[in-house]
């Protein structure tokens, strides 16, 4: 039993902890590769929805441009 404890000691350390780390390695690569190409397809919707924001954003201007002409100084003084 005792002479059995050096040969787990190094099976452990060259076979079992660097297959381990390898193991772990591949995983967080492949979690990073899953996620990189995430937010290219979020990008494209949040352009999308901040276009379409300044357009509503453009018309409620050009509404109180009739309504209201003096909001912008107002607005400016305000701020």
């Amino acid at each position: 039993m005792v002479e059995l404890i050096p040969l787990v000691a190094i099976i452990s350390i060259f076979v079992i902890l660097p297959g381990m780390a390898m193991y772990f390695a591949d995983r967080k690569r492949r979690w990073q590769s899953e996620h990189a190409a995430k937010p290219a397809a979020g990008n494209a919707e949040l352009v999308s929805l901040a276009e379409k924001m300044e357009r509503r954003i453009d018309a409620l201007e050009q509404i109180l441009d009739v309504e209201s002409p003096g909001w912008r100084k107002k607005y400016r003084e305000h701020a």
